[in-house]
């Protein structure tokens, strides 16, 4: 089994830092998740531990993963999660430079369950989502152009699915339009950091992932 590289971890929750070409959680059709992963981990030190899934990645995302170790904690987190009071920030890598340095995008989605993709439509309907996303070129490689993401919703494939409307496709993401190889069951797209404000305080938490350690994540501003 692969190693679990922990971020995090205290009595009541694991930060992770997942890595590309697994699922988040537990299922019948996989032999390895990161919730196996976890549950390995902490098996070494409790016989029947608790494992709450607060959230997921897509397959072919790395980064900031986060575990409850208790139910009410899954609750707290789940609370914070649907009332949007977490800020999760993406850095992607696109091999064509953007039109503007910054922006916002606001876009309607609906999700193609039988491509298992989302599609973005031109119109509002009973089908479609609207989806919001801010980004920012923050430095550049021989390989393309990085950008700090931060999503406004938590739409199904909503980064993929936004850039590659602007002409845009993340690195690797064939299912979106990039024809720049990249690593197997990977996209250049990493959950960097998560924040939230801690209930009945002013603290603000935040967990950071180290990039994946190849070519294209080297940058000088990461």
């Amino acid at each position: 089994m692969p190693n679990l590289e922990v971020l995090q971890e205290n009595n009541d929750y694991i930060v992770v830092n997942k890595m590309a070409g697994l699922i988040s959680e537990k299922s019948p059709y996989e032999n390895l998740t990161v919730e196996n992963q976890v549950l390995h981990h902490l098996l070494k030190k409790k016989r029947k531990p608790y494992i709450g899934v607060i959230h997921r990645l897509d397959r072919v995302t790395s980064g900031v993963l986060v575990f409850a170790k208790k139910k009410s904690i899954l609750v707290g987190f789940n609370e914070l999660f649907s009332g949007r009071k977490v800020q999760k920030t993406y850095l992607a890598i696109v091999q064509k430079k953007p039109l503007k340095s910054k922006k916002t995008l606001t876009n309607f989605l609906v999700k193609n369950n039988l491509e298992k993709r989302a599609d973005i439509v031109s119109l509002k309907s009973k089908e479609s989502l609207k989806c919001i996303l801010s980004y920012q070129v923050i430095d550049e490689n021989n390989f393309g152009y990085l950008l700090e993401i931060k999503p406004k919703t938590g739409r199904f494939h909503q980064i993929r699915a936004q850039l590659a409307h602007m002409e845009l496709p993340i690195i690797g993401d064939e299912k979106y339009g990039s024809d720049q190889e990249y690593l197997p069951l990977s996209i250049c797209l990493h959950a960097w950091k998560l924040s939230y404000q801690v209930t009945g305080s002013t603290d603000i938490k935040t967990y950071e992932a180290p990039v994946p350690k190849n070519d294209f994540w080297k940058f000088t501003k990461i």
